[in-house]
Order: structure tokens, then sequence, then C-alpha cells
């Protein structure tokens, strides 16, 4: 019954403990045994979100207690999955907003609170790691109390439910200082305070998309909450999707079960359930009775800030790292892919033939999607991430602005101050506190923030935390200065040598070790000037009747730099790509012949 159903989703900002209290919560309702081995953020069930730490895409699981069901919701922290968040709060009647109890609420508690208390949602507060050193648990209740009135709650929502608890530790307390050892007091909150489903018992089935998966035996698997009504194995369906209706029968039907999915036979009003049977289905179509065809609004999600091109690799060097799908038909056919199950992710049906254009919300959504395509074996060419610009009425040009929190130790605010400042952030707001830490709130261009995180823990010594969200698009800022070195351009293919790279690591910094395989128009390195050096790379000593060609290698070598995905896109310059596949990462100019590039160069600097 609907009545014993509690439908929670965890939100919360990144790293404020979200999927570690839930591993608690599992422990505490018995969802592991006692002599299973479980391995930690059990809900992170993606390599590359245990790899990074952060919860990428949503999740449910359900734990029972005390004849309940609760159907806990699992969301992303970071402000490039906003997306995701959007469709999980379409599931769920209530939400446990988690908030650090050493940083307090920062700008995604923000977002994800606004989101909740615009769709009516009963918040429950979690002061969560209140064993960590230097955690402040009352200075953070405060804090998030005066969020929610900044926020405009409502009377009843000032008074929100809150618990102290520890996710680590495993233990939920009524005040910080109290002396219960597990978690059944946030069990209970979950019961008492979350209402039921707002949904009708009796009535034709209705449902509204907000949750996909996939399956190598049944395709699409697709779900959300029941609205109202029943559904059956077999059931005759309808899947509706701006006025275009398509018949089906539900192959399966499946609920949650702890971490698993089990196949049932019915389920109804108020439950989150996974069907199958229909493969053209996407985040907000409604599926409903044939009898009574109602389309339901579209889940609204923040626009797209950024684009980037996908190409086929046609480097020297393609197809010779282990990639398996190196066309570009393979390529759109998994970013369409992406696309369906990811709301945040466009693709531009008008790109050329021989490109993909992916329009997205963030640097971090694509660095990931980029990294789980090369895991799988494809092999790309990709541009530098470019924003994706509006004109208002007037014809004026808009960009998209991001909304910056910055804290750090006070001692590096202003070589940070100075940084924005290049990048065209314009300060809101700034303080400090008596721990020697500052906090800075910037107003700053979508273009200003990529490659920033890189440049900001460096000048932070690691110490610094950055959390960003969209503001909105504001008027064109300004030219900002990318990059202020040139590339080391190899000028001919073969193997890095030694005896090259002294002579070339005078003037920049080498990408690759010696031995490495390079080919004409590949960058090998980052210059010291602002310009493109044409270096030979791949140059061998010449032997004589004297001297061996290997004799006086004696001087010593710099060490290569390493790049990461996302510090390697936030390098790239307009004319350059990066070569992506399984095992390398390689710079690229857009066009390798060097006579070329040079006559591209000079029609470029022709004024029009």
């Amino acid at each position: 019954m609907a009545s014993h159903i509690r439908n929670v989703g965890i939100i919360a900002h990144v790293d404020h403990g979200k999927t570690t209290l839930v591993d608690a919560i599992f422990r505490q309702a018995g969802v592991f045994r006692e002599n299973q081995h479980m391995q930690e953020r059990v809900m992170d069930r993606n390599d590359l979100e245990r790899e990074k730490g952060i919860t990428i895409l949503s999740k449910v699981a359900s734990v029972r207690y005390k004849g309940y069901k609760i159907n806990i919701v699992d969301t992303p922290g970071h402000a490039d999955f906003g997306g995701e968040v959007e469709r999980v709060l379409s599931m769920v009647d209530g939400v446990l907003l988690v908030v650090d109890a050493c940083e307090g609420p920062m700008p995604q508690t923000r977002f994800v609170l606004k989101k909740a208390l615009a769709r009516g949602l009963k918040p429950i507060v979690c002061i969560n790691k209140i064993d960590r050193e230097g955690a402040r648990p009352m200075e953070a209740y405060d804090k998030t109390l005066d969020l929610f009135i900044d926020l405009g709650a409502s009377e009843d929502d000032l008074f929100f439910p809150h618990v102290y608890t520890s996710g680590s530790a495993g233990f939920a307390r009524i005040s910080p200082d109290g002396g219960e050892t597990d978690m059944r007091v946030m069990l209970e909150m979950l019961v008492n305070a979350v209402p039921p489903p707002d949904v009708e018992r009796e009535g034709p089935f209705l449902l509204q998309v907000a949750n996909l998966d996939y399956s190598d035996y049944l395709g699409r698997m697709f779900g959300g909450k029941v609205l109202r009504g029943h559904v059956r194995i077999n059931d005759r369906l309808v899947h509706t999707r701006l006025g275009k209706r398509t018949g089906f029968n539900a192959s399966k039907v499946w609920s949650y079960a702890g971490i698993q999915l089990e196949n049932v036979e019915e389920v109804g009003p108020g439950e989150i359930v996974m069907l199958s049977g229909l493969d053209d289905v996407l985040i907000g179509d409604t599926i409903c009775d044939p009898e009574c065809v109602q389309e339901l609004p579209v889940i609204d999600v923040d626009p797209p800030t950024l684009s980037m091109n996908f190409y086929a690799n046609n480097s020297p060097l393609a197809g010779k790292d282990g990639g398996k799908f190196l066309t570009i038909h393979k390529i759109r056919e998994r970013l369409e892919k992406e696309s369906k199950v990811s709301v945040a992710l466009k693709i531009d049906p008008e790109s050329p033939a021989d490109t993909v254009k992916v329009d997205a919300r963030g640097e971090l959504q694509l660095a990931i999607l980029i990294e789980e395509m090369r895991r799988e074996g494809y092999e790309m060419a990709i541009s530098r991430p470019r924003v994706i610009y509006h004109r208002d009425e007037p014809g004026k040009l808009l960009e998209p602005f991001e909304r910056l929190t910055l804290e750090m130790p006070d001692d590096c605010m202003g070589a940070v101050m100075e940084e924005m400042s290049r990048r065209k952030g314009e300060m809101q707001d700034m303080a400090k506190d008596e721990y020697g830490h500052a906090r800075l709130e910037y107003l700053v261009p979508t273009r200003g923030l990529i490659g920033f995180r890189t440049n900001y823990l460096t000048l932070t010594r690691g110490m610094g935390i950055l959390a960003h969200l969209f503001e909105g698009y504001f008027p064109y800022a300004g030219e900002v200065t990318h990059r202020k070195s040139g590339a080391l351009v190899a000028k001919d293919p073969g193997k890095i040598t030694r005896y090259a790279y002294e002579d070339v690591q005078e003037r920049g910094a080498f990408f690759y070790p010696v031995g490495t395989d390079i080919y004409g128009g590949m960058i090998v390195g980052e210059c010291a000037r602002d310009e493109d050096m044409v270096v030979n790379a791949s140059k061998t000593k010449a032997a004589n009747n004297i001297r061996s060609s290997n004799a006086d290698s004696t001087t010593v070598l710099d060490s290569h730099r390493e790049l990461s995905l996302e510090q390697a896109l936030s390098w790239l310059r307009d004319d350059e790509l990066l070569e992506v596949t399984p095992k390398m990462l390689r710079f690229r100019k857009q066009i390798l012949d060097h006579s070329q590039r040079r006559v591209s160069e000079r029609r470029s600097e022709v004024p029009v």
C-alpha cells in the first residue's frame, strides 16, 4: 500500500557524505548480512565514481523498517550533473538534505534545496561528519536555517526535522553530544517525517519516466514513481511524447529490493518501478493506460552551456592503441545512446557528417563521458570546449555566467583574486573567519572557468574548495586570456629521442617521455614563449669514426608533464585537437601538414 511507502531523495553539495551515509543506513536496516563483505560507497557502482569519489548517476535502493518500505534515491552533488537531481525530485516525496558539519551549506546545497522547496517536498536536514576534526555542527545548523529563510521557505518548513550524524562511524543523534551509536534515529525520522506518496490508488495506470537503464538481454529499461493505478506483466500500455503515441506490452516489471532490482508480477501506486518492452523512451516521457491517455509536462533542467566537437581519429597512429570503435558512425551511435540517458546532454542534429557536436552542462560532465568512452574502446579526436552563446532581441551577444564560490587559506587570496580578474570574474562577496579561511563569491563567465580548477588548486596549495552554479545569460564580458604559452609541434614522424629531448627541453616542457611514437603535426610539449614552435623531436645524433651516436649522453633530462583528461581539455586552443585512445592522450594540430597550416593561418590573419 502507498501509505507504507516512503520515497526520499538524498541531496547535498559534492563530498558532503551522501553515499557513505546511505551505506550506514543499509547496514542498520539489514540490507547486508553480518558476514557479507561490501565495498565502501556501495551506491557508487561505476568505476569512475569510485576513482573520483563523486556520484555521477542517480541510483535507487530500498530498505525495510518496521513494516515500511523506504526507497532511497542517491543523487549527484556536482553542478555539472544537476539534470540528474531534477529528474530524481520528480520521483520522491521528501528529501534528506545532507550538510557537512565543517563546511556548512555550500552553493550546490542552495541549488538542490531551492529545487526541492519549489516542488513542495518535505525536507529533513542531516548535519553530517560531526565526528570530524574542526566540525561545528550547531554553526552548520544555524547557517542551514539562514539558507531556508533566504530561499523563502514556508514557516512550516523552517521547523524542519534535523539529525546529527556520522556516515563513516554509522550513528545518528538528536543532538551533537547525544549517546546514540546506530542509525535508528535516522530511520524513525524518515518514516515519520517523510509523507506517504501523493498518488491516486485507483484508476488507470500513469507514470512519468524519470529513470533509464539498459540490459543486453532486454534492451531499454525505464521507470519512475507510479502516480496512479497498478501495472502488471504483459499489460498493454501507451508511451506518449509531444503528442506522438506508441502502444506496447510491459514485458518485465521490477521493483527495488535493497540495492538490486527484483522481478515482480505487479506494482502499485507510490512505488518506484522499472519496466521493459519499448526501446525509444526518454526522460520525461509519459507511460499510461491506453483507455486514458494523458501526457504529463516534461521535466525542466538547466540548459547546456558548453559544446564540444567529436571527430573520428584520423592521425597516423589511429588504431594502434587497442581501439575497437574508430569510425564517426560508431562514435555518433555511442553519443546518441548517452543523450537518451542524460537529460543535460544534447546532440546537435545539424552537425556536419564528419562531426558530432555535443552540448553539455559543464567541463566535468564532458570529461567523464570521454573517459567512459575510451575505457569502452573508442578512439576519437575532440575539440576544445566552447561556450554556447545566445543573442537577445536587439541582437546583443549573451554568454552563460556561473556563480562561483571559493574557500581557501586567506594568505592565498591575492593570487586567486588576480587570477579571477584575468578570467573576467566580478566579485560579489568576501568573508573571512577566525580560523584563517577566506570565502569569495564571484559572478564569472563560463568561459573563464575552463581550466580554472587546476590553476586554483595550485594557487591554494591543494587546500582550496570551489563550487559553481549556472546563474544565467548576461552580456558578453570581453576577451579572456586562455593560454599564455605556445605549443612544441613535431616536424617529422618517428620516436622521441634522447638527443632531441636534450635539445628541445631548453625551449619548453615535453608531454611525453623518450621513446614515445610521434607524427608530424603532433604537439609534443608546451613552448616557453607564446608562439608555436616546430621542432625535430625525433632527430638522432650522427655516428662518425671518432665517437658513437650515444656518446656524451650525460645531460639530465627534465621530467615530462603528465596531464589528466580535464587538464588536457582545458589546455587546448581552437586550432588544436586532443586525440583520445584507450591508452594515450595526444595533442595535435587540427591541420597536421605544416605548409597547409601556415597557409590557413595567413588566411585567418587577412582582415575581412
